[in-house]
């Protein structure tokens, strides 16, 4: 059996990964009985997505025009995942970075997630 290849990779948000499953789910279900691991993973991608789906990505394209964020996907995509309430909460985000963030960084950020929540 051959080995299969990863061709492509790209950081996805919990909303977004939601929304492809279910699709997946759908097609399966006309067909044969979804499997016990894809249904708890949907129930768990139901219960932490805090978004839909476009406006996950929205979230995620306006953090990474932020300086401290550019060309910083994956932790875009944690910021729009956990939606951060309080600077602590991006800090930990954060943490293992090699940079502190200032206060006015961590303001900003908190600024745009607040705009996306519902």
């Amino acid at each position: 059996m051959p080995f299969k290849e990863v061709l492509d990779f790209d950081y996805i948000t919990i909303s977004e990964a939601r929304e492809i499953l279910e699709k997946i789910v759908e097609k399966r279900r006309e067909k044969a009985e979804i499997l016990y691991e894809t249904r708890k993973t949907l129930k768990y991608l139901r219960t932490f997505s805090k978004l839909p789906a476009d406006k996950a990505k929205e979230l995620v394209e306006e953090l990474l025009k932020l300086p401290q964020l550019y060309g910083k996907k994956e932790l875009a995509v944690k910021i729009a995942d956990i939606m951060p309430r309080i600077p602590d909460e991006v800090r930990i985000i954060y943490a293992k970075e090699r940079y502190t963030l200032t206060e006015e960084q961590i303001r900003e950020i908190l600024e745009v997630v607040n705009k996306y929540r519902i």
